[in-house]
């Protein structure tokens, strides 16, 4: 590990698999369960998304540690209806029932052309996208969703009563890189606003209010407080429709059913997913859409940019640019860096990030 210009530290990411896989393996997840966990959470640092990554690793042991998330739980369907499954994830790593689930997903919908699978008695899964571009990577789409607890009001409103509730779609494309959606129906993250409260920085206005639902830019409050939907009416409308696919089709929990990600370490979190998988190759009389939609991201792309912009993105291109910069080394903040390797030497491991 060396200093990065910014400050932080640039880890290598086969280190940081390896520490990040024995620190799991020492909380009594198995070695397989481990890995798909842990490269979850590295494949969001290096997509930029920090919120979703390596931060997380102390909160996902210390629930381990707790019992919050159960570490040998093995998650199994409950309701098989071919084209529609509902998997009991039995309070298991979110990675591990999430694994599943798209595994069978992709399976079924080999045969039935479309599958639709849910998931209940969950735990956070990452990124969304982490999902769906293993779909997509196979020449499907894939849709993934998931409920959280409560942390925006409805339009109007000074009380939470919907989770910001991601959803991520891939396409998959004839040049090999999908076009992939990935959001949280909330104008932004809490995990970017706990980050921003770790670092000491104020957060844009439009992201959160107070408690008392008063527009605020600071990071502590905003954590008290409310996210703010995106676009209004519109991200909430979607936030309660993703609400009800989750937790309704599998039984699960819906809105204040579900618990603080943030709060006891003991308690089930008990989210729920949803993931869709549609056999692309089978439209267009067998020709998939592949090509159209490469060819549709290539006019976004060369799409006219305006004044003082000087390149257009299509949907997942900012992600896929991180990757291929940080495929070897990730910048990690030295505080965070420092975190892991105490709970290393804790675990009673010799490996180390520094």
């Amino acid at each position: 590990m060396s200093a990065a210009p910014d400050g932080d530290c640039a880890v290598d990411v086969v280190r940081l698999t390896t520490v990040l896989s024995l620190l799991f393996g020492a909380a009594g997840v198995s070695a397989a369960d481990a890995r798909v966990t842990v490269d979850s959470l590295v494949a969001a640092e290096v997509d930029g998304v920090s919120s979703h990554g390596v931060a997380l690793v102390p909160l996902y042991l210390e629930r381990l540690n707790a019992g919050g998330v159960v570490a040998a739980a093995v998650p199994t369907i409950v309701e098989d209806l071919g084209g529609l499954v509902v998997i009991d994830a039995a309070h298991a790593l979110g990675q591990v029932s999430s694994h599943m689930a798209v595994e069978l997903a992709v399976a079924r919908a080999r045969v039935h052309g479309l599958a639709f699978v849910t998931v209940r008695h969950a735990f956070h899964f990452g990124t969304a996208a982490f999902w769906t571009r293993q779909a997509a990577a196979l020449g499907m789409i894939g849709f993934a969703f998931s409920n959280t607890r409560p942390l925006m009001p409805a339009p109007g409103g000074a009380q939470r009563v919907v989770g910001n509730n991601p959803l991520s779609i891939a396409f998959p494309s004839a040049e090999g890189l999908p076009l992939v959606v990935d959001m949280a129906m909330s104008a932004t993250a809490m995990g970017r606003i706990r980050i921003a409260e770790a670092k000491g920085l104020t957060i844009p206005e439009g992201w959160a209010t107070d408690d008392a639902g008063l527009p605020t830019t600071s990071a502590a409050d905003a954590i008290k407080g409310l996210l703010l939907p995106a676009a209004g009416p519109k991200g909430f409308g979607l936030a309660v429709a993703i609400d009800l696919l989750c937790g309704a089709l599998s039984g699960g929990a819906i809105g204040s059913s579900v618990k603080p990600l943030y709060g006891n370490a003991a308690q089930h979190y008990d989210c729920s997913h949803a993931f869709i998988v549609i056999d692309a190759s089978r439209a267009n009389g067998g020709e998939g859409i592949a090509g159209q939609v490469t060819s549709f991201a290539n006019e976004i792309r060369a799409s006219t940019p305006a004044s003082g912009t000087t390149q257009i993105y299509a949907p997942g291109d900012l992600e896929r640019a991180r990757r291929t910069q940080r495929s070897t080394s990730l910048p990690l903040s030295s505080a965070l860096v420092a975190q892991i390797d105490a709970l290393a030497e804790k675990a009673g491991l010799t490996a180390r990030l520094y």
